[in-house]
């Protein structure tokens, strides 16, 4: 059975990390980062956060995964403020990958076209 209390709780905190992001995180290194989902661990102890960022650039998805966990803290601060949780859950912040993988595939497709 599928544990809904830890859906919801990962959609409030994908919205609310989004927001946090948005108006209180003033590192240029996460300028361009937007949280795609969040995984729950079970008793929400944990919280996988996938982010994407605009930028293809290596260096680049490096400073955001830096910039996300220096801003780590200060994340879950403004969460214990938004969320009436008892425990705020940790954070790990991991690179989406699916989005490129999409994107490759296409251009994969598009090129067995253009062969035939």
């Amino acid at each position: 059975m599928a544990n809904h209390r830890a859906d919801r709780v990962g959609m409030e905190i994908k919205r609310e990390v989004n927001e946090i992001l948005r108006l209180h995180i003033n590192d240029p290194r996460v300028q361009d980062v937007t949280i795609t989902d969040v995984q729950m661990l079970g008793d929400l102890s944990m919280a996988k956060v996938y982010y994407t960022i605009h930028s293809t650039l290596a260096s680049d998805n490096q400073k955001a995964q830096r910039g996300l966990e220096k801003a780590t803290g200060m994340i879950k601060r403004e969460l214990g403020k938004n969320l009436t949780m008892y425990k705020i859950p940790d954070l790990q912040f991991i690179k989406d990958q699916s989005i490129e993988y999409g994107n490759k595939i296409d251009d994969m497709l598009r090129n067995l076209d253009k062969n035939h």
